[in-house]
């Protein structure tokens, strides 16, 4: 439960998920000119997000683009396809458990907002469930003339008849916080609200939240997030909460919460350094507080029988031993007395093996679930403790070559779900049993086809990269794929932060893409997470140019396999991936015909001073370090694009309401582009935030684009 932010890898045309964690305040004070660099820059007027002048460029560019693939004789027929896809009634419902009910938010042709709804279990298991709606977004935004789009909702558990619903204003970061009874089905009169702001809030009791939020001055990090935590009771003003935890400016963020279990609740707080640095203080029944004896670097993944859980980033050595980074470790809460002797008390319930690591873990009433990568499939295990105090590890086998991921799991239940899929597999969702029990699946649901499968493969192969190493790669394809060169072929990428790319149903990609004739590959560079921490660790900072040898080197193998060429041969990839497709094709224009360049990072010299930048310089380093300018200077693509090279049209696109990866680098580097007499394309939606779109219609039409301009720059043309 990293107190972080992750680049979100799920967008509308591949169903990925990922992640930065929604805090920044959106900076509106005159841009400052720090260097000669910054002080020569014409386009920094497009960084003022609501700006009329940077409007009215997004405006004009975003018409002309949009115009000019609306002519396409395709596009019609993919936005069909799409629509189809997107709109369809027996789409797979993506949901979690609560109260032994099934929960869901769901957009349709009717709901294009969406609506927040529920079900008994039985209910869902039939092919046309009776739902009950718990919230209309659509009705609401009408109502208070709100462009509302459906943020989460935190309900306090056990009953778990309050909630805390969140709702963005256009599909941003920063919410509004409103208290909702699922009693009454309404919001509660006079009951807890939070103004429009990236903060938090959950739950002490039912009349009693933590909050971190923008207090006023000096009340936020440099990041942009919360830097204090307060208690607020029911009925006080947000200026009358007490103070109970506070971090620094240097910080990125700090942060209080409970975590319910049955016997007991814990109260923690995080003190979080930087984006993979943690301090987790523990506070007792009686108000003192003890910083957790565990390395800065460790991730909290909750509370277990009276044990407090962390996964290891970095090798942790005790008094005794030796323990792997990759590991899942058990602090036994009651040697916490002990300071640092407590950890060799530490019990080991996970170790990773060659490839195989652990993603995340789950916490249910009796037992712990983990998901581990296993050499770039997903596999399930579950941890019990036994009645001598041992622990035991059991995998539950679902599958042998897609992904399987437990999730919905809840501290006071035994019941969990999970999402079982592949490349050409919809996904299923099967009911988790009690650790007690024979049986461990029974599937709830499944999802029909989106395209003819039975023509298509999936191939595992593997690139070597400039340094040496051995970089996997998944091929999707059909049987009949010829070897001529000629494959269109379609690359996506992402590689940061940890984040893995593992497989997932290619519903509208299989449709629109490869039953059509098109090439999918996914390639699982190196600072993803697809085999553990040092797989992300290998291209942080001064290494950073690694992940684009690799995506690079991924490639020339597709070339030199003579399933495409440069002039068939496209990339695409999203927020940290847009800045992986922005530096690659500019480092290398000749290997590629398309570049979709989506929410992207592009101006690296300036990223932390835009948005939530600043929390990411262990990512990416501090521009204002001479040795890491130097080196940042290798690859940002605003600084080393050239009027005299030449690249392919390159397709940008990005959203005004994304205030978590700033508009004006894809913005700037357009301008840029332009001036130096290069062809480009670019779409701004003027809502969505870092997804990108707001709501089902403008997924569409951002999907239709890509896939237009994708045929029309790579074809040939699909019939």
């Amino acid at each position: 439960m990293r107190m972080k932010l992750l680049f979100v890898l799920a967008t509308a045309s591949l169903a990925l998920t990922s992640c930065i964690t929604k805090n920044a305040q959106v900076k509106k004070e005159p841009v400052k000119k720090e260097t000669q660099s910054v002080q020569q820059d014409p386009y920094l007027y497009l960084e003022e997000v609501e700006g009329k002048k940077a409007l009215e460029f997004a405006k004009a560019e975003s018409k002309r683009t949009v115009a000019h693939f609306k002519k396409d004789p395709n596009f019609n027929s993919i936005k069909k396809d799409l629509t189809k896809i997107a709109l369809a009634d027996d789409r797979l419902p993506q949901v979690y458990l609560m109260n032994g009910e099934v929960y869901n938010f769901w957009q349709d042709k009717k709901h294009t907002r969406g609506i927040w709804r529920k079900t008994s279990v039985e209910e869902f298991k039939k092919e046309k469930p009776q739902w009950n709606v718990l919230l209309d977004l659509d009705a609401l935004a009408k109502k208070e003339n709100e462009n509302w789009v459906w943020a989460g909702a935190d309900c306090l558990p056990p009953k778990n008849t309050r909630c805390l619903i969140s709702l963005s204003r256009g599909g941003k970061d920063a919410k509004v916080t409103r208290e909702f009874d699922l009693t009454s089905l309404s919001f509660v009169k006079d009951g807890f609200f939070l103004p429009e702001a990236k903060s938090y809030a959950t739950w002490i009791d039912q009349d009693t939240l933590y909050v971190g939020t923008d207090w006023g001055a000096n009340s936020l990090t440099d990041s942009g997030y919360p830097m204090i935590s307060k208690i607020l009771k029911r009925g006080q003003a947000l200026k009358d909460a007490k103070e109970v935890f506070q971090g620094s400016k240097k910080d990125m963020s700090a942060s209080t919460f409970t975590y319910f279990t049955p016997k007991k609740n814990y109260i923690f707080h995080f003190r979080t350094i930087s984006f993979y640095e943690n301090e987790v203080w523990y506070e007792d029944e009686k108000g003192v507080r003890t910083l957790l004896p565990v390395p800065t670097s460790a991730d909290f993944s909750g509370v277990f029988d009276d044990y407090f859980l962390f996964l290891l980033r970095d090798d942790l050595k005790t008094n005794t031993r030796m323990i792997p980074a990759g590991s899942l470790v058990a602090l036994p809460a009651q040697r916490l007395k002990l300071k640092e002797k407590a950890l060799d008390f530490l019990d080991i319930l996970f170790t990773p093996k060659a490839k195989r690591f652990l993603s995340h873990v789950g916490i249910s009433k009796t037992a712990i679930y983990l998901n581990l990568n296993d050499n770039v499939q997903g596999k399930v295990a579950r941890i019990t403790r036994q009645e001598t105090g041992s622990w035991q590890l059991a995998d539950l086998n679902l599958g042998n070559k897609g992904v399987a991921r437990a999730y919905s799991n809840d501290a006071f239940d035994d019941a969990f779900l999970v999402n079982y899929t592949d490349f050409l597999s919809p996904s299923a969702i099967y009911l988790g049993m009690p650790a007690d029990k024979n049986s461990d699946w029974a599937l709830l649901k499944s999802a029909p086809p989106r395209f003819n499968s039975a023509e298509m493969t999936v191939d595992q192969k593997e690139a070597k990269s400039k340094d040496g190493t051995m970089i996997p790669y998944f091929i999707i394809h059909k049987k009949n794929m010829k070897l001529n060169e000629k494959n269109p072929t379609l690359m996506y990428g992402y590689g940061g932060f940890e984040s893995p790319i593992l497989p997932y149903y290619l519903d509208s990609i299989g449709k629109v893409w490869i039953e059509r004739g098109g090439v999918f590959v996914v390639a699982n560079i190196r600072g993803g997470g697809e085999f553990g921490p040092s797989w992300h660790q290998a291209v942080l900072r001064e290494n950073r140019t690694k992940v684009y040898d690799d995506f690079i080197a991924v490639a020339e193998d597709l070339i030199k396999s003579k399933i495409t060429n440069a002039g068939h041969l496209g990339i695409q990839g999203r927020s940290n991936g847009g800045l992986l497709t922005g530096a690659t094709v500019v480092r290398r224009p000749d290997l590629f015909n398309a570049a979709l360049v989506e929410v992207p990072l592009l101006d690296m010299l300036r990223y932390h001073k835009l948005l939530a930048g600043a929390s990411w310089m262990e990512e990416y380093g501090n521009p204002d370090d001479a040795k890491m300018r130097e080196a940042i200077l290798q690859y940002s693509p605003y600084q080393n694009v050239k009027a005299d090279k030449k690249y392919p049209e390159i397709f940008f696109m990005t959203s005004t309401k994304d205030d978590r990866v700033h508009p004006g680098h894809a913005r700037k580097m357009v301008a840029r582009m332009k001036e130096q007499g290069h062809k480009v394309y670019y779409y701004e939606n003027t809502e969505g935030g870092h997804a990108g779109n707001a709501n089902i219609k403008q997924k569409i039409l951002w999907n239709t684009l890509e896939y237009t301009y994708l045929w029309q720059k790579l074809g040939p043309a699909p019939k």
